[in-house]
C-alpha cells in the first residue's frame, strides 16, 4: 500500500440554490421644485437708431403664493422622504438578517454523490456492500466503522483477550500506521448475519508479522473463555483454530449459550498489512469467509 490519507471527508455540498434573499425595491420618489419665473410681458421698448441698445431691466422674482413659503414646503417634503426611508430600512434589515441566519443553519441538502475515496487507502481496499452481498449470497448493509483498534476485552482467563478480541489492541497494539474495521449486517437489521473486514497497515512487514504471531499464539493457548462486555453481561465462547501457516490462519468462535451460532474467522499477512475477515451466522460460514478473505487480500496492495 503506497499512499494513505487519513480522515478526509467528502467536499461540503454547494449552498442550496433555492434559498432566496429578500430584496426591497424602494418606490419611485417625487421630485420637488419651485414655480418657474414668469416671462416679462409687453413689447420691447423702441430703440433710437443712433444710440446703442439699452439694457433691459432685471425681472423681479415671482412672488410666493399666499400659502406657506416654498422653503418651508421643501423642508417638509424632505422630512417626509427621510422618514419614509427610515421606515423602509427598519423593515428590510431584520428580514435580511433572518434570511442570512436561516441560510447558515439550514440543513445541508444531500447531493446524491458518493464520497470520494482516495486510491491506495484502506478505505479503497474494502469490499463494497454489493461485493460482499454477491460473495455470501445475502443482502448486507453497511454498519459501523472504526479507524483504530478497540481497547482489549475483559476475559476470564485474562490470557484469552487475543482470542476473544482478535481485531483489538491485544493484537494490533499501537505500532500500526493505518487501520480500518468495517462491519456489514443483514439488510433487515436483525443481526442474524454479520460480516467484518479489518485492514491494519504497519510501518514494515516485520511489524505486521509480529502482530500475526501474537494472534496465532493467543489462539493456541485459549480453548475457551468467558467474555464480559461493557454493560457487565457475560457470554461463554469456545475457540477452534486450524493449523496456522506463516501468513494465514483460520479459526471458529462458537458461542456456548446460543444454538447453532458461530463466528468464522480468517487472518492473512500481506506485505506490511495484517488482514482479517469474519462471518457470524447460524450455519456454516466457512466458505463465505474464505471468499471474502481471498478477495480482500487481493485488493490490498501491500
Amino acid at each position: 500500500m503506497t499512499k494513505h490519507y487519513w480522515n478526509q471527508g467528502p467536499a461540503a455540498p454547494a449552498p442550496p440554490t433555492w434559498q432566496q434573499t429578500p430584496r426591497a425595491v424602494p418606490p419611485q420618489l417625487g421630485r420637488s421644485g419651485g414655480a418657474a419665473a414668469p416671462a416679462p410681458s409687453g413689447p420691447a421698448p423702441a430703440t433710437p437708431p443712433a444710440t446703442p441698445p439699452a439694457t433691459p431691466p432685471a425681472t423681479p422674482p415671482a412672488a410666493a403664493p399666499s400659502g406657506a413659503p416654498s422653503g418651508v414646503r421643501a423642508t417638509r417634503r424632505g422630512a417626509g422622504v427621510l422618514r419614509h426611508w427610515r421606515l423602509l430600512v427598519a423593515a428590510v434589515v431584520p428580514c435580511l438578517l433572518l434570511a442570512s441566519v436561516g441560510w447558515w443553519f439550514w440543513p445541508q441538502q444531500p447531493t446524491g454523490l458518493p464520497p470520494h475515496i482516495a486510491e491506495g487507502t484502506v478505505q479503497a481496499d474494502l469490499i463494497s456492500t454489493d461485493g460482499v452481498s454477491k460473495l455470501v449470497g445475502a443482502t448486507v448493509a453497511a454498519g459501523p466503522q472504526s479507524n483504530r483498534p478497540h481497547a482489549p476485552l475483559t476475559t476470564a482467563p485474562s490470557g484469552c483477550a487475543v482470542a476473544a478480541g482478535p481485531t483489538t489492541q491485544s493484537v494490533y497494539g499501537q505500532a500500526w500506521k493505518a487501520f480500518l474495521s468495517a462491519t456489514y449486517q443483514d439488510a433487515g437489521g436483525s443481526g442474524s448475519y454479520t460480516v467484518n473486514q479489518v485492514i491494519g497497515v504497519f510501518p514494515d512487514g516485520k511489524k505486521a508479522g509480529a502482530a500475526f504471531r501474537t494472534l496465532t499464539d493467543g489462539l493456541a493457548k485459549c480453548p475457551s473463555s468467558t467474555l464480559t462486555d461493557q454493560a457487565g453481561r457475560t457470554s461463554k465462547w469456545a475457540y477452534t483454530a486450524h493449523p496456522a501457516t506463516e501468513v494465514a490462519v483460520a479459526w471458529t468462535a462458537t458461542q456456548g449459550d446460543t444454538v447453532n451460532w458461530a463466528c468464522y474467522h480468517q487472518a492473512r499477512v500481506k506485505g506490511a498489512s495484517l488482514i482479517q475477515a469474519s462471518v457470524c451466522q447460524a450455519g456454516d460460514g466457512e466458505p463465505a469467509v474464505s471468499m471474502i478473505a481471498d478477495e480482500l487480500t487481493g485488493k490490498v496492495t501491500g
